[in-house]
């Protein structure tokens, strides 16, 4: 088995190195252009095995609830006026807590933070010399960059930034029309442009010590290079995430790809706050994003927004806290585990495993599952031994809540048609025993292919 495995590994790697110039994942599956990947393979695979981050999208015109950015593109006179020379003079998130983002992320079981740095609309969100537009000159007046950093460090959370090689603030003051597709307004054809944010990733870089993660946005592949050329002149260790390797944005490949690669999703329909005309994913839609996504190989980076205040929305926050609970309940096996190398899914049943193949933990969605009912599950494909045994991630299978007659243990059958697995749903979660989230069991020591 052991050999098998590393055939495996070894045909990931030859595939990526084959069909990775070929194709770049953004905002879908389909850009046929080249990228460099200079991330070294053993941090790389350290970056998979984090699984899971928060992204957090935020900017001084989260003031009026808009979309992070876009709205200059296309924008008249007066409002790019008005947007870059009043709209900065009020941005004062009084109430920024970084330790309070970090520590609601970590409850979640996520590993790492990708904060916006900088967004496509030029405002700097950290400490720059090479611009007076910036948060540094709102009223609130402090690198909230170097904050959250501070934070995550303490926390033992890996740190990552988000930096956009777009500048609309630059192109504006330049006279040059802002566009996310016209030549002039990307790095390639505009060397000026070129030299100002290679100046700002050079300033991210060093300012605030080791940084893990940087995640590089923008349409234009030789302006992520050149960003990513001067981080891994800076650190050969850090990661680049989009602008190297792949990043699908609000979809998924049908079937598991090669690791590494990263999904981002919003939690709502928008990348930064929202007030109002606003839907956000359910805590269990969003746990399944996650199971799917670790199943089949990649990392889970899911957005959140905070308001003008710095404040994580309530809304944003319970969702946040159910995810924290389930995690809490079944992070053994969100943790330290990777896809199965042949089979990731049967039905309502998603499958991960140790690393040594010999433990399988099988994530179970099924719906509206009353606390104290037995179901019956056939995995097919899988064989267990005489050494074989079955728990349910969470509980001890002994004791069913002001049922003392009742023996809530799971078990396992081999059958002809596979491995029958009995499960009760048996711990408390919510007062009214209504828990709709996937139940995990984990089954050990299975006979190896």
């Amino acid at each position: 088995m052991k050999s098998c495995y590393s055939s495996i590994k070894m045909f990931r790697k030859r595939f990526i190195l084959f069909i990775f110039p070929l194709l770049i994942i953004h905002n879908g599956f389909a850009q046929e252009q080249e990228l460099l990947n200079l991330n070294k393979p053993d941090r790389q695979e350290w970056f998979t095995s984090l699984g899971f981050g928060m992204f957090i999208h935020w900017s001084m015109d989260v003031q009026l609830g808009m979309v992070i950015s876009h709205s200059m593109v296309g924008a008249s006179e007066d409002y790019l006026n008005r947007y870059t020379k009043e709209l900065p003079k009020t941005f004062n998130p009084e109430n920024f807590d970084p330790k309070e983002w970090v520590n609601a992320a970590k409850l979640a079981g996520m590993k790492y933070i990708v904060f916006t740095a900088k967004h496509h609309n030029g405002y700097c969100m950290y400490d720059t010399k090479t611009t007076d537009f910036g948060i540094m000159n709102s009223p609130y007046g402090k690198d909230v960059t170097s904050m959250i950093v501070e934070e995550c460090r303490k926390a033992g959370l890996a740190v990552g930034i988000y930096f956009s090689p777009d500048d609309f603030y630059f192109l504006y003051n330049q006279g040059t029309l802002i566009s996310r597709v016209r030549d002039e307004a990307w790095p390639s054809h505009n060397p000026a442009l070129t030299a100002y944010i290679k100046e700002q990733m050079s300033e991210l870089m060093t300012q605030y010590g080791k940084i893990d993660i940087v995640f590089l946005d923008g349409l234009d592949p030789y302006g992520q290079t050149e960003l990513a050329k001067v981080c891994w002149d800076i650190d050969p260790e850090v990661v680049v995430t989009r602008g190297a390797i792949t990043t699908p944005e609000q979809k998924l490949p049908e079937m598991a790809i090669p690791s590494p690669w990263e999904a981002c999703y919003t939690l709502g329909n928008q990348w930064q706050y929202r007030p109002t005309n606003e839907r956000y994913k359910s805590a269990k839609d969003a746990i399944l994003k996650l199971i799917e996504i670790k199943a089949k190989g990649g990392n889970f980076l899911l957005n959140f927004g905070p308001d003008a205040l710095g404040n994580f929305p309530p809304e944003q926050m319970a969702v946040l806290n159910e995810m924290s609970l389930w995690m809490f309940i079944n992070k053994e096996a969100m943790e330290h585990t990777i896809p199965h190398h042949n089979k990731i899914r049967q039905d309502n049943m998603w499958f991960l495993t140790s690393r040594d193949q010999k433990t399988l933990y099988i994530l179970i969605d099924e719906d509206q599952w009353k606390f104290g009912d037995r179901k019956v599950f056939t995995l097919k494909g899988f064989e267990t031994s005489s050494e074989s045994q079955i728990s349910v991630l969470g509980h001890n299978g002994e004791v069913l809540e002001y049922n003392k007659e009742a023996d809530p243990g799971p078990f396992f059958t081999p059958t002809m048609e596979g491995t029958e697995i009995s499960v009760t749903r048996s711990q408390r979660i919510y007062n009214d025993r209504k828990w709709n989230n996937p139940v995990v069991v984990k089954l050990t020591n299975l006979a190896l292919e």
